[in-house]
C-alpha cells in the first residue's frame, strides 16, 4: 500500500519565557494555544551554560491530571517528590511522570554552572486516568535506542516504534494510552528521513538546530519552529546544505474537553476548581 506524506499545516515560533524560579526557557507549545495539538498541551525547550538563568530551578509544585515528559541532552537535574522518589537525570535521560490524581514534586539542577539544556514536554491523560495513582518510568541514556541512519545521522526512540528497511526500533516507554512517538533526530546535510506515523495521530516537528524541509518541498522548519504535519502516515524531511537535529512527537487525540489552569489539567472547570481546593486542603495527592 503506498504510504501518503503529510503536508505542513501550522507552523509555531517559539517564545523566550521564563517559569519555576526564573528559569529561562523558550516554549513552543503553550496551553493557550487551546488544545490545538491535542493530546499535546505544552513544548519547552530550556538551554543555557549560564547558570543564572536556570540555577533556581523549579521547586516544589503540583500537577494533576496529565503526564509530564523530560528529556535531558546537556547538564544534570535531580527530581523529588512528596512520597519521597528521587531520580537523577542526566544527558541521555529521560523521565516519564504521569501525575494523574496528584504529585508534589521539584525538578532542580544538579550543577552550578555549565550546559543545561533540554525539553519537557506535556501530555493530556484521558478522563478516564486522570484521577488514577501517579507513578514513573525513567529511563537512563544507554536503555533509550539509538540507531546510526544509512545516510548519516541517528535516530533515538524514547516512545512508540521505528520501522526501518532492515529492523523496528522500539523505545523503552511502555503502557501510555495516547500510543505516543516521540524520537530525537539528527541528520547530516542533504539527507533525506522518512519515518512512518499512525494516519490518525496528531503529529508534531519540532527543530532545535539546523534546518528542514518538509515534505520535498520548500517549505523549511528553521531552528526554534514546530510544525503541524497534517494528513498521511509517512512524514518526510530533508536537510540542504547543513545538518539538523529534531524532535518527533506524535500521539492519538483525545477529543476530550480541556480546561488547564497552572499546573492542573482537567476536562471541567469544576474539576480545576477541585484540584486547587484540594492543593489548598493537603489532599490533592492522597
Amino acid at each position: 500500500m503506498n504510504k501518503q506524506t503529510r503536508k505542513l499545516g501550522a507552523v509555531i515560533t517559539g517564545k523566550n519565557t521564563s517559569d519555576g524560579a526564573g528559569v529561562k526557557l523558550k516554549r513552543i507549545v503553550s496551553p493557550q494555544q487551546k488544545n490545538s495539538f491535542d493530546p499535546f498541551i505544552l513544548l519547552d525547550e530550556f538551554g543555557s551554560d549560564q547558570s543564572a538563568d536556570y540555577i533556581g530551578g523549579f521547586p516544589d509544585h503540583p500537577h494533576r491530571g496529565f503526564e509530564t515528559v523530560t528529556y535531558i541532552l546537556e547538564g544534570a537535574m535531580r527530581h523529588r517528590d512528596h512520597l519521597g522518589n528521587e531520580g537523577h537525570l542526566g544527558a541521555g535521560d529521560v523521565q516519564w511522570m504521569t501525575a494523574a490524581h496528584g504529585i508534589i514534586h521539584s525538578e532542580m539542577p544538579e550543577q552550578e554552572n555549565g550546559l543545561l539544556r533540554g525539553f519537557q514536554l506535556w501530555i493530556n491523560l484521558p478522563a478516564k486516568e486522570k484521577m488514577k495513582a501517579p507513578h514513573y518510568q525513567e529511563f537512563a541514556a544507554a536503555k533509550i535506542p539509538q540507531v546510526a541512519l544509512a545516510d548519516g545521522g541517528y535516530i533515538k526512540v524514547i516512545a512508540g516504534e521505528y520501522q526501518s528497511e532492515t529492523q523496528k526500533i522500539s523505545g523503552p516507554v511502555t503502557g501510555v494510552t495516547t500510543r505516543p512517538l516521540y524520537c530525537d533526530v539528527s541528520l547530516s546535510p542533504r539527507q533525506q528521513f522518512d519515518i512512518p506515523v499512525e494516519a490518525e495521530h496528531t503529529v508534531l516537528v519540532y527543530v532545535y538546530e539546523g534546518e528542514l524541509a518538509v515534505d520535498s518541498s520548500a517549505e523549511i522548519l528553521a531552528a526554534g519552529q514546530l510544525g503541524q504535519l497534517i494528513d498521511g502516515d509517512n512524514i518526510q524531511l530533508a536537510t540542504q546544505g547543513q545538518s539538523a537535529r529534531f524532535l518527533v512527537l506524535a500521539a492519538l487525540p483525545l477529543k476530550e474537553p480541556l480546561v488547564q489552569s497552572g499546573p492542573f489539567v482537567m476536562n471541567s472547570a469544576e474539576e480545576i476548581e477541585q484540584a486547587f481546593r484540594d492543593y489548598r486542603d493537603g489532599v490533592l495527592t492522597l
